[in-house]
């Protein structure tokens, strides 16, 4: 399923497991996995924990501390840190679905990563059971 995202930050993490739960559930597949890929050069997908928002806030903070905007960067668009950023966050992730339930940990949550934004995105769902 093909899904459209509104970022409204630089640098921004958005939950999307409901989004994800809503397709397995709509799916009808009781055991697979969902495949959740980001055709973006400049953001990722990740699960990480969704309990304490300040997860989010830390992990944002060390990325833009560790990869700032650097006028060394070759890149002519400017946004080297974001592609950098986007490969190492990764543009995918599999989840296992159990009895139609999606297999993540007790605090765990899909992420949609940006980090060239505000922008419209898309992101992909694919389910196989």
């Amino acid at each position: 399923m093909e899904h459209t995202i509104k970022t409204n930050k630089q640098d921004e993490m958005i939950n999307i497991t409901d989004i994800v739960r809503e397709d397995v559930r709509n799916s009808n597949i009781k055991d697979g996995i969902v495949i959740v890929f980001v055709p973006h050069t400049t953001a990722g997908i990740t699960i990480n924990e969704n309990a304490d928002p300040d997860v989010v806030y830390d992990i944002l903070n060390s990325l833009q501390k560790v990869f700032p905007k650097d006028k060394n960067h070759r890149h002519m668009e400017g946004n080297s840190h974001a592609h950098i950023k986007a490969s190492l966050m990764g543009l995918s992730c599999y989840i296992i679905i159990e009895n139609g339930i999606l297999k993540l940990g007790t605090w765990q949550g899909v992420y949609f990563c940006e980090f060239d934004g505000p922008r419209t995105r898309k992101f992909y769902t694919k389910i196989i059971g």
